[in-house]
């Protein structure tokens, strides 16, 4: 088993300060960026353990040209804290969940699941969508950690975000897909929310929330786009009786034995952070 060093453990417990002015613009537009979440020797550390777990569980070998859209998009492997101690250590670790739990604006975070999105040299975009269409919760108190594990210009396909259109219902009911791509884009195109395509650099983290709209580019280099996620919702967050077949499957997969009308407290989604 890999160790992981005691200063990068420090460090992950360390806090991330958020000012109000950032607490704010998440709150406008439901999505922020902030530098320097990750220091040098964090992202060293976790790249090849992570890199190594997602190849170990990785099970699809289609070549590109014969997968779907989403297929094409990225290699997606769920909640690797079950399967490595040391990945869970980053997962579990105190300095993100409590920007998630401040962003949110909530009393303590707790973990709906992780996953790992390496979208391969040459893969495709990842089409526009909203992440809450998946998700049997309660309200929208949920925030998603978009964690690069190395700079990510944008030629490796980054995050892109519309700005604050999680006020748009329409498109909420669609999967991630070639529809969801046009539909989608052809209503923000007649909105005035900002679309936000940047470079990430190394440390850099995203956070975003799940009815805000986003999408990523194609990785045109022969590099692996590596990215580590962590799903966080509000530590009261509840289940809701599912309205598609897909929540009913994320509520079997990442919540099992929760109950609608209660609070999902399971041995899946443990409280991360709470500040009190």
């Amino acid at each position: 088993m890999t160790t992981v060093p005691s200063s990068v453990l420090a460090f992950l417990q360390h806090p991330y300060l958020i000012t109000q002015e950032q607490i704010d613009f998440y709150e406008k537009n439901r999505y922020i960026k902030l530098k320097g979440v990750f220091n040098e020797e964090t992202l060293q550390f976790f790249n090849p353990v992570i890199s190594e777990q997602v190849t170990k569980m990785n099970t699809v070998n289609t070549s590109l040209e014969n997968r779907s859209t989403y297929g094409k998009a990225f290699l997606q492997l769920f909640n690797l804290w079950q399967e490595n101690e040391a990945i869970k250590e980053l997962v579990f670790s105190k300095r993100l969940a409590k920007i998630a739990s401040d962003l949110m604006q909530t009393s303590g975070a707790r973990l709906y699941h992780d996953q790992a999105l390496f979208k391969e040299g040459g893969g495709g975009i990842t089409p526009w969508h909203a992440d809450q269409y998946y998700w049997p919760l309660q309200t929208d108190k949920t925030v998603t950690a978009w964690m690069p594990l190395q700079a990510t210009p944008l030629e490796l396909g980054p995050l892109e975000f519309s700005a604050g259109s999680h006020q748009i219902v329409e498109g909420r009911d669609l999967e991630i897909s070639d529809e969801s791509e046009i539909a989608i884009q052809q209503k923000l195109k007649v909105t005035s929310f900002k679309h936000i395509i940047e470079p990430y650099e190394a440390g850099e983290v995203s956070f975003h929330s799940g009815w805000v709209f986003h999408r990523a580019g194609a990785n045109t280099t022969n590099s692996m786009r590596k990215v580590m996620t962590v799903i966080y919702m509000d530590k009261e967050m509840t289940l809701k009786n599912p309205d598609n077949k897909n929540q009913i499957a994320d509520w079997n997969a990442w919540c099992p034995g929760a109950e609608p009308g209660k609070i999902i407290n399971t041995p899946l989604n443990p409280v991360l952070y709470a500040s009190n």
